[in-house]
């Protein structure tokens, strides 16, 4: 359904990307590695639809969670995203927590649980 998504909209003209969630954390761990991670980001920024497919098929660590978050965040109220997870979104814990530590070192309150 997402490759149809994507193909619907690259033939309405929309600049689409589709990419599969390891590839891309793998692309943006070499690209910070490479200090090229601002570049890498601002690439996946401009497309007008970013699909990400298979989203939980293996699991991410800390690192490369707060990889992709910083691609989603580039994109933020600018261009769509499309995800698709062979996890239930009640699994899909990953966000929750990236985001709850990023939120709490930034205001520099909180316990530093794992707590969302």
């Amino acid at each position: 359904m997402l490759i149809a998504l994507g193909t619907e909209a690259a033939m309405a003209g929309y600049r689409v990307k589709y990419v599969l969630a390891t590839k891309l954390v793998n692309e943006l761990v070499e690209a910070a590695d490479e200090k090229q991670l601002s570049k890498t980001i601002a690439r996946y920024g401009r497309v007008d639809l970013l699909c990400i497919d298979e989203l939980g098929y293996m699991e991410l660590d800390r690192h490369g969670a707060e990889l992709l978050f910083q691609v989603l965040t580039e994109r933020e109220e600018k261009n769509s995203v499309a995800i698709a997870s062979n996890e239930s979104f009640g699994k899909a814990h990953m966000f929750r927590r990236t985001r709850a530590r990023r939120c709490l070192n930034s205001t520099g309150s909180g316990s530093g649980s794992d707590a969302a």
